[in-house]
């Protein structure tokens, strides 16, 4: 394409390369919104659900755990199983960063820019 310009062709390979990982960054951010994580708690008893970008969409509560002297446990087992979602968003999104990275011929470890 820009043969016989030295240098020139190589910044052009590497914007396109840039552009093309600025559009996949771009679809990853809007699959994060889609893809779920479910956290649990309590052996099941407790669920929340979240997208990969961390946001609660859903939390299950077994209803056998509604007793009035339970309450604290109660509390805590929905701050876990909401922990746990968190957690398993963030772990999601690191591993799509990963793929992305890895598709675009960059080394393990490097930081996409979010």
């Amino acid at each position: 394409m820009l043969k016989g310009l030295g240098g020139l062709g190589d910044m052009a390979k590497m914007m396109a390369a840039a552009k093309d990982m600025q559009a996949k960054v771009a679809k990853l951010q809007e699959d994060l919104n889609s893809i779920t994580v479910t956290g649990e708690s309590g052996a099941g008893l407790v669920k929340a659900t979240a997208t990969a970008k961390g946001e609660l969409t859903a939390l299950e509560i077994d209803p056998s755990i509604f007793v009035a002297s339970e309450k604290e446990v109660v509390e805590d087992l929905i701050l876990a199983a909401i922990k746990d979602a968190q957690r398993r968003a963030q772990d999601r999104t690191q591993q799509e960063m990963e793929r992305i990275s890895g598709d675009l011929g960059l080394p393990p470890g490097m930081k996409l820019p979010f």
